[in-house]
């Protein structure tokens, strides 16, 4: 073949690419190298705690290397968040994120951190907002409890995870739907507020689905916020069929520190997709409660600008609350 001087030139050209794009390839095919640290920013017993801990066997495996999880609870994870961005960013530390946490808290006080800055790589799961009681509690139904807390205006107290979180939103929207004053108590995290629901602390519990599942007859779930019944609880009504339009929960994720390169991230997005398609975890997860998600690193963008839209009017709701 005659090779001509445009012929040439273009060759050269083409040759540059692959030559400038090589280094990302070889980067994310030797990705990971070392142990990856997955910080969650709860305390152990929690939804982000025990879904990392599902994934982290398929993820070495996936990955090649072990997954050694670290906890940094505080402030309703804003802690946590306010530090990502300082960590080691080759991809090595990756990080839970949760939404509505990550957008309702910067937009209502200074967290140290916006929603613009947590660089999340994929969504992978959905927990169902939950009404649960001590089994011996006296609430039978939803509806007694509405009772309780209309007619004893802010007696009623219901634990949650942190403030300005999918908890802390949960109870507020119920106060306002049932016309009843409800006294929000923040914890740590979803696994202290349980704890404190079982020890007769307070009255009961804006939690997940997943927490009802867990804790089994020691409590009593009234209500749930999902569109249809949840197949692991499907004695459990939904709000909406008590009459109250309620369907809400939080989203988890995984994000990486400012600076991870772009390869890198589309690898962890990956193997994160890789994890949620295999039937083993998928059981896994389904049968604690949880709702899969597939939000790859492609989609993020586009789901937080739904997600910030749809969580506006929440936003001036607590601020009133």
């Amino acid at each position: 073949m005659k090779l001509t001087r445009r012929s040439f030139a273009q060759s050269l050209l083409a040759g540059s690419a692959v030559t400038l794009a090589a280094p990302g390839i070889l980067r994310a095919q030797s990705f990971p190298s070392r142990p990856i640290t997955y910080v969650i920013p709860f305390n152990p017993g929690g939804e982000s705690d025990v879904t990392a801990r599902f994934q982290q066997p398929f993820m070495e495996e996936i990955a090649g290397q072990s997954v050694v999880i670290s906890s940094r609870p505080g402030a309703g994870g804003a802690t946590a968040w306010a530090q990502l961005n300082g960590l080691e960013s080759d991809g090595h530390t990756i990080m839970n994120t949760i939404v509505p946490h990550t957008i309702l808290q910067p937009a209502l006080r200074d967290v140290g951190y916006q929603i613009d800055q947590i660089n999340n790589v994929y969504f992978f799961h959905y927990t169902p907002d939950a009404v649960i009681v001590r089994a011996d509690s006296p609430y039978q139904s939803l509806q007694d409890l509405i009772d309780f807390a209309a007619a004893n205006p802010g007696a009623l107290t219901l634990g949650g995870s942190g403030t300005n979180t999918a908890n802390h939103l949960a109870a507020t929207i119920f106060g306002q739907l049932t016309d009843s004053r409800v006294t929000y108590v923040p914890f740590g995290g979803s696994a202290p507020a349980m704890a404190a629901v079982l020890g007769g602390q307070i009255g009961g519990g804006m939690s997940y689905t997943t927490q009802s599942i867990n804790a089994g007859d020691q409590v009593r779930t009234l209500a749930v916020a999902t569109e249809e019944r949840v197949a692991a609880m499907p004695d459990v009504p939904t709000f909406k069929e008590l009459g109250i339009d309620h369907v809400g929960g939080a989203y988890r994720g995984v994000a990486v520190p400012a600076g991870t390169p772009e390869d890198i991230k589309q690898r962890l997005s990956d193997i994160i997709g890789e994890i949620n398609a295999t039937p083993a975890f998928q059981q896994q997860m389904i049968e604690a409660g949880y709702v899969l998600a597939d939000i790859p690193l492609t989609e993020v963008p586009a789901f937080l600008e739904e997600r910030k839209t749809a969580y506006a009017s929440a936003i001036e709701l607590l601020r009133g609350a």
